[in-house]
């Protein structure tokens, strides 16, 4: 009887140790990645992990500086899809630059390209409803024609 209570003892000791080294280093890896600037609204963040400083040198030469940061195209407007893109896209960047698994040149993913695309309408439809109506079949891109807008080259 002992044996079986030391054995438990040890075991819950054990997995106690190995969670508080999980928690320790989730903390440190949250810190060294600066991660409490992702839940701001600062370009600058976005310049953390370097591969981002090309977009980053082009949004600051764009017209789009003066009337919007990363979140304002990159993120739903409503809350909580915000906090869900936000969520989702922190995931996986960190999942990706962690394991160095991600693409020499940045190409923007459907699911995040059809955000951009719903807050480029957002922002500009009253500007564009009568210049860029056409069949309501065939749906227009807004980045196919302005596709470095927002990171003016």
């Amino acid at each position: 009887m002992k044996s079986n209570i030391k054995q438990g003892v040890n075991l819950s000791s054990f997995i106690f140790a190995m969670l508080g080294v999980l928690f320790g280093l989730s903390i440190y890896t949250f810190s060294y990645a600066e991660g409490a600037s992702y839940l701001s609204d600062d370009p600058n963040t976005c310049v953390n992990c370097h591969v981002m400083q090309e977009q980053f040198d082009g949004w600051n030469r764009s017209s789009h500086k003066a009337a919007a940061t990363c979140n304002d195209c990159h993120t739903p407007h409503n809350f909580p899809d915000k906090w869900v893109v936000k969520g989702l896209n922190g995931w996986n960047h960190s999942l990706a630059f962690t394991t160095g698994n991600f693409p020499n040149v940045i190409q923007i993913k459907e699911f995040n390209a059809h955000v951009v695309q719903e807050n480029c309408i957002d922002c500009h439809e009253t500007l564009t409803s009568n210049v860029h109506r056409s069949n309501e079949e065939e749906a227009l891109s807004c980045v196919a024609c302005h596709g470095n807008v927002g990171h003016g080259r």
